[in-house]
Formats: C-alpha cells, sequence, structure tokens
C-alpha cells in the first residue's frame, strides 16, 4: 500500500515526464487529467507544489505529436485556470477577515490588511497577470487578492488575461520547441529561462520604484 501511494505521488510530482504514457493509457481522459491538476495547482493555496509550467510545456510537446488537439488543451486549461483563481479568491475573501480581526497582533494585524487591499488596489492587476508565471506566488496572489478585498470584477478580468496569456505561451512554447533534440535534453532549463525571462517585467517595476524612492530621498 505504501509502495503504491509513494509510486502515485512519484507520478504526480513529475507528471510531465510520465504524460506522455497516461496519454497512451487514458486517451481523452488526459484533457481531465490535466485539468483537475490545473485547477487543483492555482485554486488551493496549499497545492503550490503541483506542477505547472513544465506540465504545460509537456503536455504542447505532446500535442505536437497528435496525440492531443493544441487548441482543446488551451481553452480547457485556461478555463482551469480561471476557475481556479476564481476559487483561490473566495476562500482569500472569506478567511482574511475572520483572520485579520486583531489591531494588537504582530502577524496578522487589521492594519496589514488594509495595507494589502490598498496594494492590490493600486497594484492587483498587473500582480495577477505577473504572478501566472512564477511558481508558487501564482498560488498565493489571488487568495492575497481575497483578502485584500480586490474589486471582483478587476480581478475577474486580470484573471482570464493572465491565465490565457499563461497557458497559450506554454501549451505554444511545447508545441513548437518541445520536441527539439537539445530542448529535451535540457527541459529543466527551458522552463527556468521561460519563468525568468517572464519575469523581466516585474524586475523594471522594482527597479523603477528603486529609482524613484532613491530621487525621492535625494530630493
Amino acid at each position: 500500500m505504501i509502495d503504491f501511494v509513494l509510486q502515485m505521488w512519484d507520478i504526480l510530482m513529475h507528471i510531465d515526464k510520465h504524460l506522455y504514457n497516461i496519454t497512451l493509457s487514458y486517451g481523452l481522459w488526459t484533457y481531465g487529467i490535466l485539468f483537475f491538476i490545473i485547477f487543483f495547482e492555482t485554486g488551493f493555496v496549499v497545492t503550490p507544489f503541483l506542477p505547472g509550467d513544465s506540465l504545460l510545456f509537456a503536455a504542447g510537446a505532446i500535442a505536437s505529436l497528435g496525440s492531443l488537439h493544441p487548441g482543446v488543451l488551451i481553452l480547457l486549461l485556461s478555463m482551469a485556470a480561471i476557475i481556479g483563481d476564481n476559487l483561490n479568491y473566495w476562500i482569500g475573501y472569506y478567511i482574511g477577515p475572520k483572520v485579520f480581526y486583531k489591531d494588537t497582533s504582530f502577524l496578522l494585524n487589521k492594519k496589514y490588511l488594509q495595507k494589502t487591499k490598498d496594494y492590490y488596489d493600486k497594484h492587483g492587476g498587473k500582480t495577477i497577470i505577473i504572478a501566472r508565471f512564477i511558481p508558487i506566488i501564482r498560488t498565493f496572489a489571488p487568495f492575497v487578492a481575497g483578502i485584500g478585498r480586490m474589486e471582483f470584477k478587476h480581478f475577474t478580468a486580470y484573471n482570464i488575461v493572465g491565465a490565457c496569456l499563461w497557458i497559450t505561451i506554454f501549451i505554444c512554447g511545447g508545441y513548437f520547441f518541445g520536441n527539439i533534440p537539445i530542448v529535451k535534453k535540457n527541459f529543466v532549463i527551458v522552463i527556468f529561462a521561460i519563468i525568468i525571462i517572464s519575469m523581466i517585467p516585474l524586475l523594471i517595476e522594482l527597479i523603477k520604484k528603486l529609482y524613484q524612492k532613491t530621487s525621492q530621498n535625494e530630493a
């Protein structure tokens, strides 16, 4: 029993490596498996360890072999990511006030809730989109947006944009480049490179803020 559980855990944690065999074994059910993994990875703050970027890239690579349809993957997994983030938002929305209710608490202070709200009112849109491309952060961003009471219609708009961009870029990346020998041999490096490139806008924004603060201090 323990061996079976460990085996299932290994398959789940490295599903990108097992995906081809899963596709051969389960056929169209593979779409459902991928849907629920992306949904759980984005929908619950306690599941950031589930595969995301690597899974999408691998799915795109397999789609290029004809086993899966890239258009169906993009549509279904975008829906999974959107629904997952919405669920995560509402969990944060309802949990936030119950957790951040004291004025004297060091960690769970009401003022931190207000600061979170102010931040998401000002920068929430960019955060939701950019967070899609950063593992672990993308699981926490919608949860914190809910805690900060980001306006839901704004959250939903940026959620849809971010989800569609994330899914499309990684599926298409895998579809067009996933089966090139040098990419297959350096799969992990390629994924990290994509993540780093996607973080460039965030780094530029941080540099801008640091520069503005320095300029204000000098003035």
